[in-house]
């Protein structure tokens, strides 16, 4: 981007604040770069998926700014973002499959609206992209016959086929085993590496949060305590934050 763009990050957080019955973001402060990963982490209540549905569109901030697609999207109307939407999408947490569709279905749900493919490209991207996430052989399945993270596998490609520039996560790997958390780690530190992709991603998981993410941003009590790359996150003498990387080791161990 110029130097002289008044938005050379791809998505930012200017001085956001969110009350709901209490301050949920407090003077929120953080960017993305393309092509970069940023996880978001911290305990449960803190802000982490509220910051994602304000990146999606899905809440306005009280106050601040909100730059998503190098674009201030913060007094968009629902037509603007949908065009933003178009650049950024998300993977929820729930998966949130069609459990009438085929996972092949759910896949070409996305495509259904892209004049720009025959019914033979369409195809052959939906087989394409479940073979870049490893589930090929489910095409015929149905979410019901998935476990959580196939789910989220399937989700994930459904979300590709949109070709985004940048992919939210919302707790990949919760409730998923894990091998299959490991298995969808590697996944998106392929869909990074070889498309290019931007993406946030809120995880309770640090061995998601260190094998995929470039910086982190770290939420308490709903302000930004920490946000820079994740060497400098381990440095950290911030008690919070020390707290929250100990308990983790304790409960790995």
């Amino acid at each position: 981007m110029p130097q002289d763009d008044p938005y050379p990050h791809y998505i930012e957080f200017r001085h956001v604040y969110k009350t709901f019955d209490h301050p949920v973001l407090v003077d929120s402060n953080f960017n993305v770069n393309p092509g970069e990963t940023v996880a978001i982490i911290g305990r449960s209540g803190v802000g982490k998926s509220v910051t994602l549905s304000h990146i999606m569109g899905f809440l306005k901030p009280d106050s601040g700014r909100i730059i998503v697609g190098h674009e201030d999207v913060t007094d968009f109307s629902e037509p603007e973002m949908r065009r933003v939407r178009r650049k950024v999408t998300m993977v929820f947490q729930s998966g949130a499959l069609f459990d009438s569709l085929t996972v092949a279905e759910n896949v070409l749900f996305s495509l259904e609206l892209r004049e720009d493919y025959d019914a033979k490209n369409k195809a052959d991207v939906v087989n394409g992209l479940l073979e870049v996430v490893d589930i090929a052989e489910w095409a015929n399945a149905y979410p019901s016959d998935l476990s959580t993270g196939y789910k989220r596998a399937v989700a994930i490609a459904r979300a590709l086929a949109a070709q985004p520039q940048c992919v939210l996560y919302d707790e990949p790997t919760t409730m998923v085993d894990p091998i299959m958390s490991d298995h969808l780690g590697d996944l998106m530190l392929r869909l990074k590496r070889q498309l290019k992709l931007t993406s946030v991603v809120v995880t309770h998981d640090l061995d998601l949060m260190y094998k995929v993410a470039d910086r982190v941003v770290f939420l308490y009590e709903g302000g930004v305590i920490f946000f820079g790359p994740l060497g400098d996150l381990e440095k950290s003498e911030h008690p919070h934050i020390r707290e929250f990387l100990e308990m983790d080791r304790v409960v790995r161990v």
